[in-house]
């Protein structure tokens, strides 16, 4: 009934309107500097490890491999993956058909360096070959260097008490005595990459979403290597983050030094950034709204902690040791190491501060994964619900977020690096990029420098902790035959790309607040909100 309800007063709002105009958009420029300002890139991404097969010297392969054939068997075994790595230029073929200026992907440490100080260039000359297609294409790459994944020996998660001390084979992972280590090593990494790919690409970012890698891996210990210190997060915790702000740095100058080489003749060489995790984080209490002052604060408290403390490091040169608000550390080796921000939206939640979860200093509880914590909130419409994923697909909140990292770094160019819906409907894959794109067209409109959209992802893959439920793919991905095949996303998403434009038909047939497309079964999904 409720459905209903707010599906007839969309119908009652829109009765007398003029229809949606087109949004128009520039072509592409580069994603930094002055000249890139007022352009427009269309993109599509993926990770190395949620793609690529044959991927056995990473974490994740030992982690997730089942015990019975030597891995520690936590979660779905990656396995091969979508079979990225040798289907490879198929993929290409799929990103040069949709019209996309750009592909966003990462080049596996751990493939290309195994075994510590152990080069494997049969896995350089096949990224290399990855590159030169590109160029052929027209497409431009985004080349990530760390996007959740490390070769095993960074920090094997068999021997989490690193009982011997740093080792080739076990550095012991971030916030250890192998820590700086990780950094020259990371920074190695960078140059070599750099020298042997600079002269085809242009577009480096050194981090994916680092709250969420670290809290994950470091605090809960759901990813390798399995380290929990969620009761320290002042300490042991901060420790980690520390070492990770440095590894960006020390990432960025290498590759600022080592890539020389314009490879698209623009004038820039080596363009720099990272990409964050951002979400429209609302105060709530017992599952609704809330103007309490002390859940406000809350909200004010994570957003903090979640979207700025790590930017503000790495563009300020100072470090907020225990994460309360003030700056406690000049780190001057850190400051003006971004050259662009990317960000990465998928949903809306509840904050509150009643009965917290999060320790000190964050004291607030947040709404994750479906699970009632009372910070939860009622969506607009159940069709939002995101099943498999356990939150809300609320597109609208993306210009917002934007907004506000404009509002604080006015001078940092932006870029939606990731936003896109796991969903087995195709309808709403093309509601979700239409609506994202009309919700960022009012940061556009702003004066925000804000570059372009890259759609998560270009097929299906592995989703870390949800295995190969979730179907985010413009392409669906058989995993019997490992065949793709075209959504309706990226039917819409391609047509918008080539032609530069959101049509108001589109925009009539897939955009507004309206309620969704529903996805089957989703009422009855026990990882969605209850509300």
């Amino acid at each position: 009934m409720a459905a209903r309800i707010v599906a007839l007063l969309s119908l009652l709002t829109a009765c007398g309107e003029d229809p949606p105009g087109a949004l128009t958009y520039g072509a592409m420029g580069p994603i930094s500097g002055d000249a890139g300002k007022g352009s427009w890139r269309f993109g599509a991404a993926s990770a190395a490890t949620q793609i690529e097969d044959m991927n056995v010297a990473t974490d994740w392969y030992l982690w997730t491999q089942p015990v019975a054939q030597g891995g520690l068997g936590k979660g779905t075994f990656v396995g091969d993956a979508t079979k990225g790595y040798s289907k490879v230029m198929e993929d290409l073929a799929l990103v040069k058909s949709l019209g996309l200026d750009s592909y966003r992907f990462s080049i596996e440490w751990a493939r290309i360096e195994p075994v510590k100080d152990q080069i494997d260039e049969a896995a350089i000359q096949h990224y290399r070959a990855q590159l030169v297609a590109m160029k052929a294409m027209g497409i431009r790459p985004l080349v990530t260097l760390h996007h959740f994944s490390n070769p095993q020996w960074i920090a094997d998660p068999r021997d989490l008490g690193c009982t011997a001390g740093p080792t080739a084979t076990n550095l012991c992972g971030f916030g250890s005595p192998g820590g700086p280590m990780i950094i020259a090593e990371f920074a190695a990494h960078a140059t070599l990459v750099a020298q042997r790919f600079g002269d085809l690409v242009d577009e480096w970012g050194t981090i994916n979403e680092p709250i969420n890698y670290l809290f994950a891996s470091y605090a809960l210990g759901q990813f390798p290597p399995g380290k929990i210190t969620f009761n320290k997060l002042d300490t042991e915790f901060v420790a980690v983050v520390r070492d990770y702000i440095s590894m960006h740095a020390a990432a960025y100058k290498a590759l600022k030094a080592a890539d020389t080489m314009d490879a698209d003749g623009d004038g820039r060489a080596a363009d720099v950034g990272m990409s964050m995790s951002v979400a429209d984080w609302q105060p709530a209490r017992k599952n609704m709204p809330s103007s309490n002052p002390d859940d406000i604060a809350a909200r004010d408290r994570l957003v903090y902690l979640f979207h700025f403390v790590w930017v503000d490091s790495i563009t300020n040169g100072t470090f907020d040791a225990n994460l309360d608000g003030t700056v406690d550390e000049q780190r001057p080796e850190w400051a003006n190491t971004l050259d662009w921000l990317g960000l990465q939206y998928y949903f809306r939640a509840g904050v509150s501060a009643d009965r917290p979860l999060l320790p000190a200093p964050a004291n607030l509880t947040a709404c994750f994964s479906g699970l009632d914590t009372g910070s939860c909130l009622p969506s607009p419409d159940p069709t939002y619900c995101i099943p498999r994923m356990g939150y809300e697909g609320w597109t609208d909140g993306i210009g917002d977020v934007v907004m506000q990292y404009a509002d604080r770094y006015p001078t940092v160019p932006l870029l939606i690096t990731e936003a896109g819906i796991s969903t087995e409907v195709g309808a709403r894959r093309a509601e979700n990029i239409v609506r994202n794109l009309e919700s960022l067209e009012r940061a556009r409109k702003a004066g925000v420098d804000l570059r372009g959209y890259y759609y998560w992802s270009l097929t299906d893959n592995f989703e870390w902790l949800e295995g190969f439920g979730p179907r985010f793919g413009l392409y669906k991905v058989d995993y019997t035959s490992y065949a793709r095949s075209e959504t309706q996303g990226a039917t819409v998403l391609g047509e918008v790309a080539r032609t530069r434009t959101v049509t108001t038909a589109q925009r009539e047939a897939h955009g507004g607040t309206g309620p969704m497309t529903p996805e089957p079964g989703a009422s009855d999904d026990v990882f969605c909100p209850k509300q």
